[in-house]
């Protein structure tokens, strides 16, 4: 099992930037990847990025592309999100959740290990 505990996000206004940070403990030599998605209230689960634990190769969604960026510090067991130029319609919870392999990365099914999440509201 690797528990991930999310942190960093806040009540910020349009425009402004967050950097949430996701800490794996116990099993993280069990990390090959990382991802992080967002749910807003009333919605479906929605990816935001992944990141390879191996190499540090990132992969976006489409909410993503272009304002924010992902990464990971394997020494310290954790994966960031910098979020950038944020916009009212960010603002949801954000969760990180190790990938289980495979094809994919987009789909909530491609990981286990969800965090509690850290909720980011972004006000216009």
């Amino acid at each position: 099992q690797v528990q991930f505990v999310e942190s960093g996000g806040g009540l910020v206004q349009t425009g402004d930037s967050l950097r949430l940070s996701c800490l794996a403990s116990g099993r993280t030599f069990s990390i090959s990847g990382s991802g992080w998605f967002r749910q807003a209230s009333g919605k479906e689960r929605e990816f935001v990025a992944f990141v390879n634990w191996r190499d540090g190769s990132p992969y976006y969604g489409n909410s993503a592309m272009g304002r924010f960026t992902i990464a990971r510090d394997n020494a310290k067991n954790t994966a960031y999100l910098q979020m950038n130029r944020l916009k009212p319609e960010d603002t949801a919870v954000y969760y990180c959740a190790r990938w289980v392999g495979g094809n994919t990365v987009i789909h909530a099914t491609d990981y286990d290990n969800w965090g509690q999440g850290t909720e980011v509201t972004v006000s216009s």
